[in-house]
């Protein structure tokens, strides 16, 4: 998980009682400020961080993180004589000082960073320099959008995100944002009972801007309770070029698993909307939708049942090109499917309301 450090140090007086008590409650990593005698209030359940002012004289005792802003090649070489916990504050502006900040941050075991410009290609240079070293890289956030981006750069992002909240629902914010993680899921071996040809209807195919692995697809199902694993396009086929960001998803009435056991009609995604992807052994990931293309084609009912005897149902496009994913990650074409056939799936015991698990009385069938 990443690091929420929170910066008090610019929050209106009338705010900050409200952003500290959120700080603290809700478990983030660090607290900076610029009065010790105010950090020494605080819990030692949160990292407390000095910053002093330009000029301030702040003696550094106890467990406080001592911040310095580090300008130049002397003051990275001060910084890194001193005993204790000390860190650097590098404000990025030109190429001078994005070396400095890549040199603190394989030295020092913390290392705050700024960028003057809006772009993010400085920070994927310092987050490269950093790869390595022991010592926590934490990028300052301007927002929690931006937030967003940071933690998404170079596949990995930053350690963590300083930001000064404007108020307590942005720390809230924050803490959620990183504590984002994918859980992976359980997947378990289904066995084909039948496959039926239904005629002309409506499918879906779902474009991502992501490509996927080749073990890797979606889960889809008709009712809430149970999802197949269906393969995207990324091993080769005859007549036509792979499209490793596709997968042929199903009939529009299907259900799509999504994050946080969320689900959404394959027929609700459009471009920007976030699903899961999902591979062989269980590991997921947050995968955006680029676009989704619905079509008039023949269907296929595909009905399988799980080692707890539930019974699931994937209704998909008639044509051999349409595959699914067995066990071992084995591609399956569903046209050739036949009784005993196992297939991978996903078994979920909530009922479902406008996507939403919940515990009522619902029968899918």
């Amino acid at each position: 998980m990443k690091h929420a450090w929170i910066d008090i140090r610019s929050v209106a007086e009338q705010q900050r009682e409200a952003v500290l008590d959120a700080a603290i409650h809700a478990r983030v990593d660090a607290i900076v400020g610029d009065d010790p005698a105010l950090l020494a209030t605080l819990p030692n359940t949160v990292r407390r961080v000095l910053a002093p002012r330009p000029g301030q004289q702040a003696e550094v005792t106890g467990d406080l993180v001592e911040l310095r802003e580090v300008a130049t090649d002397e003051d990275l070489t001060a910084v890194r004589g001193v005993r204790g916990s000390v860190g650097a504050f590098v404000n990025v502006v030109d190429d001078p000082t994005l070396t400095l900040a890549c040199a603190a941050a394989v030295a020092l075991p913390y290392t705050v960073v700024q960028f003057k410009d809006p772009t993010k290609i400085p920070l994927e240079i310092v987050i490269a320099a950093a790869d390595p070293a022991p010592g926590m890289l934490i990028c300052h956030a301007e927002d929690v959008d931006d937030a967003r981006i940071i933690v998404d750069v170079l596949e990995k992002g930053s350690d963590g995100v300083l930001l000064a909240p404007r108020t307590a629902n942005d720390v809230f914010a924050l803490v959620r944002l990183l504590a984002e993680e994918s859980a992976p899921l359980v997947l378990d071996a289904l066995t084909i009972e039948s496959i039926e040809h239904r005629g002309l209807g409506d499918r879906v195919c779902i474009d991502t801007c992501s490509q996927f692995e080749e073990d890797e697809g979606m889960l889809i199902g008709s009712y809430a309770h149970g999802f197949i694993l269906c393969c995207s396009e990324t091993h080769p086929l005859p007549y036509m070029p792979t499209r490793p960001f596709r997968i042929n998803a199903g009939a529009l009435h299907s259900y799509v698993l999504g994050q946080d056991n969320r689900t959404n009609y394959l027929s609700e995604l459009k471009s920007g909307s976030e699903v899961l992807g999902v591979g062989a052994d269980g590991r997921t990931r947050r995968i955006v939708v680029g676009r989704t293309k619905l079509e008039s084609r023949p269907l296929l009912s595909i009905n399988a049942v799980g080692p707890n005897g539930s019974r699931i149902n994937l209704i998909v496009q008639d044509d051999w090109h349409v595959r699914v994913l067995g066990p071992g990650a084995k591609v399956l074409n569903v046209t050739e499917l036949k009784p005993g056939d196992q297939v991978l799936g996903y078994l979920a015991t909530d009922k479902r309301h406008v996507g939403w698990p919940v515990g009522e009385f619902c029968v899918e069938k």
